[in-house]
């Protein structure tokens, strides 16, 4: 059983940080520079990423609201709506992030002339470790309660124990980002790995696939005919990651 703790601010003498907003930036650090140096290693410019990474970022944290809003809380912004444009409102939906951020990916890819897929398969690999970290902002302040549990993983919240979906979220980000790294050294030669579109598509299937399941688990999401808003979302992405991983195509 994992002990019940929280962190919303911290101070670095008399400035303070939101704990969350720190772990976001970090993972989102971490996953451009693994990405950078994935890039350098498949013979691609890795400036291209870091300069794509501004508008990502961005793009990501406008997306990651918007789809919060318009899918998760439509009646309370409908009431409030500046409340959308308050960065420091919870209220951030990581696939509207990751739909905005690929959106201006392909943008600032196809502006500049570049191979859209393998750039995608780079940035690919930053992305499990940027959720890792990320969401371990996400389990400091709690805000992904689960069901209650007994399981080992389980955290001990004032109310009862429960799976807490910021902890599984991050472990299933560092799980990836350890099976890219698994794959890449024992099937180095393997002509499937060199297939443009793997690794994104990798992604997509096993995020989507592991995602689905865990969105049982919360508590407090809006449901759609039983399923959130995420996972049906996540039902095309997980397809498209299959077609992309067992798709025929010359390397």
């Amino acid at each position: 059983m994992i002990p019940y703790f929280e962190s919303h601010t911290y101070s670095l003498g008399p400035l303070v940080f939101q704990t969350w907003g720190t772990f976001v930036a970090l993972g989102f650090l971490l996953a451009t520079t693994v990405a950078a140096k994935r890039a350098e290693k498949m013979k691609l410019d890795p400036k291209h990423v870091w300069d794509m990474a501004f508008w990502i970022f961005l793009s990501a944290m406008v997306g990651a609201r918007v789809f919060h809003v318009f899918f998760y809380e439509p009646a309370y912004y409908l009431a409030n709506p500046l409340d959308a444009l308050n960065p420091f409102r919870p209220g951030f939906a990581i696939f509207g992030g990751f739909i905005g951020g690929t959106l201006a990916t392909w943008i600032v890819i196809r502006k500049r002339g570049l191979d859209f897929l393998a750039y995608a398969d780079a940035l690919a690999w930053g992305l499990p470790w940027g959720c890792g970290v990320g969401r371990i902002g996400c389990f400091l302040i709690h805000d992904h309660p689960g069901t209650l549990s007994s399981f080992v993983t389980a955290v001990d919240y004032p109310n009862g124990k429960r799976h807490d979906l910021g902890l599984y979220l991050s472990i299933l980000g560092f799980t990836i980002g350890l099976i890219f790294l698994f794959l890449s050294l024992v099937k180095k030669k393997d002509p499937r790995l060199l297939k443009k579109g793997f690794w994104v598509g990798a992604f997509f299937l096993l995020y989507g696939v592991s995602r689905f399941a865990l969105d049982f688990l919360r508590i407090n999401d809006t449901r759609w005919f039983s399923l959130t808003p995420t996972q049906w979302i996540l039902i095309p992405t997980a397809v498209l990651g299959a077609w992309l991983v067992f798709r025929r195509q010359d390397t």
